[in-house]
């Protein structure tokens, strides 16, 4: 059964070392003049005019974590994908009451305005 997976943990295994080698190969060969435009922190191309421990509206957090719950119904529809014909008929309905439950779920936050932005 794990012979299965062994393109999958290849797939990673590639793309991680070719991340690794593309930050390794621009630390030791980019160039390294820093100064105090370089150092400084950078706020929309603007200075800061606020404190950075200002409120922020709870529509940016309810935002992220609708994009948690919606990245993670990815992880689990790709398993499902993989073994689609061996569920048959049983293992389709019940992926279907989650992405419905999931499509209503979307359905309510948009109703309610939480992706509406002023």
């Amino acid at each position: 059964m794990l012979d299965e997976y062994f393109p999958v943990l290849l797939f990673l295994i590639v793309a991680g070392g070719i991340g690794v080698a593309l930050l390794v190969i621009g630390w030791l060969l980019g160039p390294k003049r820093p100064g105090d435009d370089k150092l400084a922190p950078y706020e929309c191309g603007f200075e800061a005019f606020e404190d950075a421990r200002m409120k922020f509206d709870v529509r940016y957090y309810l935002l992220a974590i609708l994009f948690i719950v919606f990245d993670l119904e990815i992880a689990f529809v790709f398993p499902w994908a993989v073994v689609f014909r061996g569920l048959g008929t049983f293992g389709l309905i019940e992926m279907g009451i989650f992405l419905g439950l999931l499509v209503l779920g979307f359905a309510y936050v948009w109703k309610k305005g939480a992706l509406e932005w002023e």
